[in-house]
């Protein structure tokens, strides 16, 4: 606990307008992404082939939407950051691993290894000065 104070008094003493338009970015992209699995099933389906075998399979494919979903709206308002980041890593670890297993396409594999840093950097900098964290742990 004392690791995350002293890492949201940093990030909010270094805290930057950019910064946040890059949080809401990723947060859009991500329920961007939420959307378009949700509407190309079959997209969804060709994406989880390499893992159609491994026990657990659909679950994989039930936990991305959501995660996406929520995770992406919770990171664009800044609230509960870190944990909807944390969300994220799994699922795009697996979409740097798909590139690897199955089809190579370097377009996809560029934006999950982008998407992946954007999601390491915010899961250290939290959701900094502008967001609902910021704003809920000033009301107190």
């Amino acid at each position: 606990m004392a690791t995350i104070k002293s890492l949201n008094k940093w990030a909010n003493a270094h805290t930057y307008y950019p910064l946040d338009v890059v949080r809401v970015a990723l947060g859009v992209f991500l329920f961007i992404k939420g959307v378009d699995f949700m509407s190309n099933h079959s997209q969804m389906v060709e994406m989880m082939k390499p893992f159609q075998d491994l026990p657990g399979g659909m679950l994989i494919m039930h936990y991305i939407l959501p995660a996406h979903f929520v995770g992406g709206l919770l990171i664009v308002f800044g609230l509960l950051t870190r944990w909807a980041v944390a969300a994220q890593l799994p699922i795009l670890i697996g979409a740097v691993i798909v590139n690897f297993i199955g089809v190579m396409n370097g377009v996809n594999l560029i934006l999950a290894l982008v998407t992946l840093a954007l999601c390491v950097f915010f899961l250290f900098y939290g959701s900094g000065k502008h967001s609902a964290d910021y704003y809920l742990k000033m009301q107190k």
